[in-house]
């Protein structure tokens, strides 16, 4: 079930000079869902985030958060929002315990046991200074932090942040309880796709030149598909991707690599329409990393 928008982008512009970064994008993440915002590094996501969260203003459009303005966030409406962005904690020269009682000042809703759940993890006496930490220990507190706030909506900015695979699931356990415990919403990004296929309800896409797809994962997984052909069914030239077909890769061992929101009998006929035998060609399964890159491009 969801409930209204936690989140509305409506027409957002955003250019660096001659560089144009968003070219009105528009979509709304509605409360109680988790949405993964996808795409290779320099399409946006960060300035989206910077964005959403008043840092920055877009050159053009409306971006509401929680119903405010994300230019004009109120106090109130700022200690809802959980928010892991670009690296760690600032106050590196603080220990554990006086991170706890610097944040937990700040907000009234502080989940105390979930803090220190997180952090007793880590083995470490609470009179040890975040400085002396590792970058995956630092980025544990980080995350205990951002979930004793108890925010009614947490964006993370690649939480992986030097985490190994056993507290990235860890924290992905976490983050899974929290968002389906209410009407909690989530927006994040990340590196490491795999995890957005347990994680995420819905995905958009972004791509070079301020394009965009937004939809639900499982409908992304179940449109979006995967053939393959031999190298000696296609030699030579490439076919053309064209309005069919969404992109067309050379494998390294020859083979070709198509991907496509069509099923066999349409991806068949297109070829054809090139002069390239279909007869040898099979639908592959795919992972949601395998579909990020066929969606988006290798490089």
């Amino acid at each position: 079930m969801t409930h209204g928008a936690a989140i509305t982008v409506d027409g957002l512009i955003h250019r660096y000079g001659p560089r144009t970064i968003h070219d009105g994008l528009g979509f709304q993440v509605h409360e109680g869902r988790i949405l993964g915002l996808l795409g290779k590094n320099g399409v946006g996501k960060t300035t989206l985030i910077k964005i959403l969260m008043g840092f920055l203003a877009p050159s053009a459009g409306t971006c509401r958060v929680l119903g405010e303005p994300s230019h004009a966030l109120s106090a109130a409406t700022k200690r809802r929002i959980g928010l892991v962005f670009e690296g760690h904690l600032a106050y590196d020269f603080m220990s554990i315990r006086e991170v706890e009682r610097f944040f937990s000042a700040w907000y009234p809703k502080w989940r105390r046991d979930v803090f220190h759940d997180l952090i007793d993890r880590l083995g470490l006496p609470l009179t040890h200074r975040i400085r002396h930490m590792s970058e995956g220990q630092r980025s544990q507190v980080v995350l205990g932090v951002v979930m004793a706030q108890d925010p009614d909506l947490l964006i993370l900015d690649d939480y992986t942040m030097g985490l190994d695979a056993g507290y990235r699931r860890l924290f992905l356990d976490y983050l899974i309880h929290y968002a389906r415990a209410g009407r909690k919403t989530v927006l994040v990004t990340s590196h490491v796709v795999q995890d957005m296929e347990r994680l995420v309800d819905d995905v958009i896409f972004l791509r070079r030149g301020g394009r965009v797809l937004h939809t639900s994962l499982a409908d992304f997984m179940a449109t979006f598909r995967h053939y393959h052909l031999p190298h000696e069914a296609v030699p030579h030239a490439l076919p053309d991707a064209g309005e069919t077909l969404h992109a067309v890769e050379r494998e390294a061992d020859g083979g070709v690599s198509i991907f496509a929101f069509h099923d066999r009998a349409t991806v068949d006929a297109a070829l054809r329409r090139q002069a390239v035998d279909p007869s040898a060609l099979e639908e592959r399964a795919m992972t949601l990393e395998d579909a990020f890159v066929g969606y988006t491009g290798r490089y």
